[in-house]
């Protein structure tokens, strides 16, 4: 059965279309037949939504956490989905999708619907379809769209081009983890939640985030350090109040305004095909790649920038910041043979204290094909 736009309309708050939504999601996953099209007639209904980012370590209690949230969004009246990434089994691709078990509490509640994804080996923390799904929940009319990171610790930054808002949520105990890290997720924060909060270490946990503030800031100041206790609920409240804050200062839809703007990239596939088209026509090509990150470069590791020998180019490294740099050297790669290794960008920090659009840095391998 074919499934449409309208069947998944859930602005009348009847929750009659969940079944509809449920095979809309399946097939926006696994990219069957339709999904393209069922995207396209939802394109213009997104935005609505404000879509939270939850990543931290295992062990965190970021499940738990939303869960907690869940009910105090319910107590004001939002309609909320949740999406959370499971990592995938590298023997059968499969995955346990335990998450959703420690959100038992609300997920029978019309209001809300819970959707696991497995990450299915995607690095980044999200799945490769992350972003449809959210495009559907947006669509569909929910108030509130929560994203929750497989959890694997400092690499774990795709939700930030995603998320309107980003929760860092970390467990008392960090101690100096906060050094070991501070290149990575804790660099994404709008909030940072120190959860399990009536532990004797979750104070020192504060401070330590308090003191590290430096690690992102905007005009606004430091990012705020919550303390909570999610199995009791305290401090939920009140992260939900600055969660809403977050949203009235910044605005939601950053996915989309960020495609607006040109950041929308081609897809391996297509940089690739157009690869093997520069060749078919002799033409001399190189291809730079996202070789690490730190901070909050906006391209994940793996990225490509694909680079003729004239200048025109596919694909993205860094969002705009440094492709004029890499095609410049990529010329001399397609010349000479020679490959390189390239690093650039400056802290987040002392991004914002010269007024640069671009914070975090990146590594970039710069090859020839053929």
């Amino acid at each position: 059965m074919m499934i449409r736009a309208e069947d998944i309309d859930l602005a009348d708050g009847s929750g009659a279309p969940r079944s509809a939504l449920a095979r809309a999601l399946t097939l926006v996953e696994n990219a069957r037949a339709g999904a393209a099209e069922l995207l396209a007639a939802l394109a213009p209904r997104r935005g609505r939504a404000q879509v939270v980012g939850v990543t931290g370590a295992p062990g965190a209690g970021k499940s738990t956490l939303i869960n907690a949230l869940l009910g105090e969004w319910l107590r004001r009246g939002r309609r909320i989905a949740v999406v959370a990434i499971d990592p995938s089994s590298p023997i059968t691709g499969g995955a346990l999708l335990g998450d959703r078990l420690r959100m038992g509490e609300h997920g029978g509640d019309e209001r809300v619907f819970i959707r696991s994804l497995s990450s299915r080996g995607h690095l980044g923390g999200l799945s490769r379809t992350t972003g449809e799904v959210v495009d559907v929940f947006d669509a569909a009319g929910f108030d509130v769209v929560v994203v929750e990171t497989v959890g694997v610790g400092q690499s774990e930054v795709d939700v930030r081009a995603l998320a309107d808002t980003n929760l860092v949520v970390c467990a008392p105990g960090l101690g100096d983890d906060v050094q070991a890290v501070k290149a990575g997720i804790l660099e994404t924060a709008d909030i940072f939640v120190v959860n399990k909060g009536d532990s004797p270490l979750a104070s020192r946990a504060v401070l330590d985030l308090q003191q590290n503030a430096g690690l992102r800031h905007d005009e606004r100041g430091p990012v705020p350090v919550l303390l909570t206790v999610a199995t009791s609920g305290e401090g939920v409240a009140e992260l939900a109040d600055h969660i809403d804050a977050h949203a009235r200062l910044s605005g939601v839809g950053r996915r989309i305004r960020a495609a607006a703007s040109g950041a929308a990239v081609a897809t391996d596939a297509e940089l690739f095909q157009q690869v093997r088209r520069w060749r078919a026509e002799g033409k001399g090509v190189a291809l730079a790649t996202v070789v690490r990150t730190w901070g909050s470069s906006p391209r994940p590791e793996g990225s490509h920038l694909a680079i003729d020998e004239h200048g025109a180019f596919v694909g993205s490294v860094s969002g705009g910041c440094i492709e004029g740099a890499v095609i410049g050297e990529a010329q001399s790669v397609i010349a000479d043979g020679q490959p390189r290794v390239l690093e650039f960008g400056v802290s987040d920090e002392q991004a914002w204290e010269v007024g640069l659009a671009c914070g975090g840095r990146v590594q970039v391998f710069l090859e020839r094909i053929g």
